[in-house]
């Protein structure tokens, strides 16, 4: 019976995630509850398996609440602006050097591992470049997904935020073990997109017999406001940038603790930046939304991961799986779902994936002998790279919006290239000896 409600509860959930018809706090706070009332629990006994629950993911909640104040204060202030200046500028109009140059930015910007925030930065800013030389939307789009993917993997990011809450293992220690694969990752992006840039130019060379461009086939904004001269300077930039690179240099190396790295790194950024206590007041609360949504995603997360491990649900249903899969499956279970990660994403979304699948592979893997951690690599570097190919992700229909492009097209574009890429991802992460 339990194996049969826990698998109604996680159905339902992912369910009512993939339709839209549910926000994720509603759909993990009220369904366990009422599978745990069907299953026999008495209130008292779900308010304890709450109560671990929210213990579980406290730290990783904490974490996300100073981590989104801080990026999102640095991107406010105008910080990599200068940056993403300097790149355009050194691509003198050359198609293969765009290419590079977009991917890396994009990896650059999206070290906070906000999605919406990286597209409004960079489209903007690269999209009359792309429009100049003829170049398709989507080509920067792909681009732009790639290395997103890869960057996604930062501790303060969706997913290994939602892992650590998830298995209890600290988001930042995580982290340290993926750095390499990131650093592979981008340095196959940056060949990939060099690749990508001379196909390029053999279309702009073959659309120009037509008297058209790429841009021009493939863009449905047709009148783009011209270029700007003015820049708006960043405020303190050497200092603010130096404050980046400790914070995460302490992260890389484990010299404190994540959430206590970011509460101090926020409290420095608002003292050298905003000197009146009103100011930094203020500038808390033009980004507490966007920062409380996770937070309170994350804590609705541990009443469900809290109700679902606590009663045996998890535990009888990876046990009954185990009779159903042939003993040959179960030890590379995680590196299978880690493979099909970006088909995954077209179906479900990232809340669903290491909320309710994440659970039941690393239970039914536990009795392989495989380690939470292990799991954890296979699934999130697999999955990583189609985040921003996903109908599911909302900042992937900003870009639509912002780049004038459709995501029936995107996908067309985008999903094989960024598939194969996670292949490539999950070779390296094997050969680091992750999984």
């Amino acid at each position: 019976m339990l194996t049969l409600i826990g698998i109604l509860i996680i159905v339902t959930i992912v369910t009512l995630l993939m339709m839209g018809k549910a926000n994720p706090i509603f759909a993990m706070s009220i369904i366990p509850l009422i599978g745990a009332f069907i299953a026999g629990f008495s209130p008292s006994e779900v308010a304890t398996f709450f109560e671990s629950g929210i213990t579980k993911v406290t730290k990783v909640a904490v974490m996300f609440l100073f981590a989104i104040l801080f990026f999102s204060i640095l991107k406010e202030l105008h910080i990599f602006d200068p940056l993403i200046k300097r790149m355009v500028t050194l691509t003198k109009g050359n198609v293969v050097i765009v290419a590079i140059v977009t991917t890396i930015i994009a990896g650059f910007v999206h070290l906070d591992g906000s999605g919406a925030a990286t597209f409004l930065i960079i489209i903007p800013a690269l999209l009359p470049l792309y429009r100049q030389l003829g170049m398709s939307p989507y080509l920067m789009l792909l681009l732009m997904a790639g290395s997103m993917g890869v960057m996604n993997m930062v501790p303060w990011g969706g997913p290994l935020g939602r892992a650590s809450a998830v298995t209890g293992i600290d988001a930042a220690f995580l982290w340290q073990h993926i750095i390499p694969v990131q650093i592979l990752g981008m340095l196959g992006m940056v060949a990939f997109a060099a690749i990508m840039g001379l196909r390029e130019q053999r279309r702009i060379a073959k659309a120009k017999l037509m008297g058209t461009t790429p841009f021009e086939q493939d863009c449905l904004i047709k009148d783009l406001p011209e270029d700007s001269n003015t820049e708006i300077k960043p405020k303190n930039f050497i200092i603010n940038i130096v404050l980046i690179l400790s914070a995460i240099t302490c992260l890389a190396f484990g010299l404190f603790s994540a959430p206590y790295v970011f509460m101090i790194a926020l409290a420095l950024v608002l003292l050298i930046n905003f000197p009146n206590p009103k100011e930094q007041m203020q500038a808390i609360s033009r980004h507490a939304p966007q920062a409380l949504s996770m937070v309170a995603i994350i804590f609705a997360a541990g009443a469900f991961l809290g109700i679902l491990s606590d009663s045996g649900m998890l535990k009888s249903i990876a046990v009954d799986l185990i009779y159903i899969l042939p003993s040959t499956w179960v030890g590379g279970l995680h590196i299978f779902v880690g493979v099909l990660g970006v088909p995954m994403d077209l179906f479900t979304s990232t809340d669903a994936y290491y909320f309710a699948l994440l659970p039941i592979v690393q239970e039914v893997t536990a009795t392989a002998g495989v380690s939470p951690n292990s799991v954890v690599y296979a699934m999130a570097i697999g999955n990583n790279a189609g985040t921003f190919v996903s109908p599911f992700s909302p900042a992937t229909w900003l870009a639509m919006g912002l780049a004038g492009t459709e995501m029936g097209r995107h996908l067309r574009y985008s999903f094989g290239w960024i598939w194969l890429y996670s292949f490539y991802l999950l070779a390296v992460g094997y050969l680091l000896g992750l999984y």
